[in-house]
C-alpha cells in the first residue's frame, strides 16, 4: 500500500489519507465530506489517528463534525486564526504536527492568499498545501492579495525539486490550457497537455505533480520567463516591472479565462 492514498470527493476534491509507515492508521487532510471517507477506510483498512485542515471552506472542512461522531477525541489540527470550531490543536507558521505511530513529521507553513491563515504541510518529501498551489495554477484570492500569494507561492516553489504536490483539486487539465495561452510555445506544457488529456481520459488522478514539474509549466511560477512576461504584458496592454505585478496580472487573466 503506498504511504499516500486518496479519496475522491464532490466533482474534483482530493482527502488525502497518509499513512506513512503504518499498516492501520492514517491522517485525513482536508476531509470535507466524510460519507466517501467513511466507505473507504474499511476497504483499506485503515483507522484516522488525526484530521488536518489546510484552511476554513467547507469543501476541506465539511465531513468533520460526521467523522468525529463515528471516532470521538480525534485530534483536529488546522490553522489557528481562521475559526474552524472543530480544531482541538491550533498550529502556526513554524509548528511541526507530530504522529509518532505513522513515524511521520510534517511543518507547518503559513501561506496566505487564497485565504488569510491557509495552512501547507511539508515533510517526507510530500507537500501538502490545500488551494495553495495547483498543477499547473493556484488558489483564486478570497480573501488575501496578491502579493501574499506571490510570496507564499515563492516560498513553496523553494522547497526541494523532488517534492510530491499533493493539492487539493483535479483542476491539471484546465490549468494546463490557460498556461497554454500565456506561454504557447513552452514545449514542456503541451508535453504535459498530451500525457494529462491520456490521463484523465482514462479517469486516473494528475496529482501528485513535483516542483520540478510545476516550475516548468505552472505559469504562476514562471513570473520571471520571457515568453510569459511579454505575453502578460500585451494582454493587460501595460509595462509589468517586476516579478509580481507580473504574477497579479496573470491571475487577473486567469480569473476571467474562458478557454
Amino acid at each position: 500500500m503506498q504511504p499516500v492514498l486518496h479519496v475522491r470527493a464532490f466533482e474534483d476534491n482530493y482527502i488525502w489519507v497518509i499513512r506513512g509507515n503504518s499498516q492501520t492508521h492514517a491522517v485525513l487532510v482536508d476531509p470535507g465530506d466524510a460519507v466517501p471517507v467513511l466507505a473507504a477506510l474499511p476497504i483499506l483498512g485503515l483507522t484516522p489517528a488525526a484530521i488536518l485542515c489546510t484552511h476554513h471552506h467547507g469543501d476541506h472542512i465539511g465531513g468533520i463534525p460526521e467523522l468525529l461522531q463515528h471516532f470521538p477525541g480525534l485530534p483536529v489540527y488546522g490553522p489557528a486564526n481562521e475559526g474552524i470550531e472543530t480544531l482541538n490543536h491550533h498550529l502556526r507558521d513554524g509548528d511541526v504536527a507530530r504522529f509518532p505511530n505513522l513515524e511521520l513529521e510534517l511543518h507547518v507553513l503559513e501561506v496566505p492568499g487564497h485565504t488569510r491563515g491557509h495552512l501547507a504541510y511539508y515533510g517526507h518529501g510530500w507537500l501538502f498545501c490545500g488551494d495553495t498551489l495547483f498543477s499547473a495554477g493556484c488558489g483564486r484570492l478570497f480573501e488575501g492579495t496578491s502579493a501574499q500569494m506571490h510570496t507564499s507561492l515563492t516560498r513553496l516553489a523553494a522547497l526541494p525539486g523532488d517534492t510530491q504536490v499533493y493539492c487539493a483539486h483535479e483542476y491539471t487539465l484546465a490549468n494546463l490550457r490557460f498556461a497554454q495561452t500565456v506561454e504557447p510555445n513552452n514545449t514542456d506544457i503541451a508535453a504535459y497537455r498530451q500525457e494529462v488529456e491520456a490521463r484523465r481520459a482514462r479517469d486516473e488522478s494528475t496529482i501528485p505533480s513535483t516542483l520540478e514539474r510545476e516550475l516548468l509549466i505552472n505559469p504562476f511560477l514562471r513570473s520571471t520567463a520571457a515568453e510569459l512576461q511579454i505575453n502578460v504584458e500585451k494582454h493587460a496592454g501595460i509595462s509589468l516591472p517586476d516579478s509580481l505585478s507580473v504574477f497579479t496580472a496573470v491571475r487577473s487573466w486567469k480569473d476571467n479565462f474562458r478557454g
